[in-house]
């Protein structure tokens, strides 16, 4: 039987950034040396891509224009996979928001629709922008093996919406830097079958 068509993603997280572990949401840090070499570590070798998908801030945008032109793909940026907007929280490190409640971190990661930091951006609709966004790709790219270059909440968003399980449980997810997570589509006719194949792995 001749294998059933399908579209394959992989989701690599982007590496350390300039300033290490914050919560940096839609600040625009780019990588760091070591950043750079966790990524460029991370697809050494391998090229099975036909296209790449990034987001358009530098810790992705800069090593995905790189690997574009060195394997000669086609490079797309996608505004709806920038990380999550943390708001008030953005460029704080875990104990700096820790400081006067030592709780304060573990409730918004535990509860992120009640413990939301002032401004930052609604889970449920983050995403929702993430998921519009996947099926534009995967739409668009049907049949090819995609790369997305993006961060730690896209693909915390995206497992759980696979898994069909609660958008409020993403941050139980664990995603390392330069991390990859695989996704399969298989295609039948008009349905697809969507599928987790290995999540914060390696190639």
């Amino acid at each position: 039987m001749p294998d059933t068509p399908h579209t394959l993603v992989d989701i690599i997280r982007h590496g350390e950034p300039v300033g290490g572990r914050r919560y940096r949401g839609q600040i625009d840090d780019p990588l760091s040396e070591k950043g750079w070499q966790q990524m460029r570590d991370a697809v050494r070798g391998h090229n099975p891509w036909d296209v790449i998908v990034s987001s358009p801030l530098s810790r992705c945008s800069e090593f995905a224009s790189e690997l574009a032109q060195q394997l000669g793909i086609p490079l797309e940026f996608e505004e709806r996979i920038m990380e999550i907007r943390w708001g008030s929280w953005e460029g704080s490190k875990p104990a700096e928001l820790n400081q006067h409640d030592p709780l304060t971190v573990m409730r918004a990661l535990r509860d992120p629709l009640n413990h939301r930091p002032t401004d930052a951006e609604d889970i449920r609709g983050f995403q929702q922008r993430v998921i519009e966004a996947w099926l534009d790709i995967t739409q668009r790219h049907a049949e090819k093996h995609v790369l997305l270059v993006a961060h730690a909440g896209i693909i915390r968003a995206l497992v759980t919406y696979i898994l069909d399980t609660p958008v409020e449980n993403m941050f139980r997810i664990h995603v390392a830097n330069a991390a990859i997570t695989r996704i399969q589509i298989d295609h039948h006719a008009d349905e697809a079958f969507t599928k987790l194949l290995f999540h914060d792995g390696k190639l």
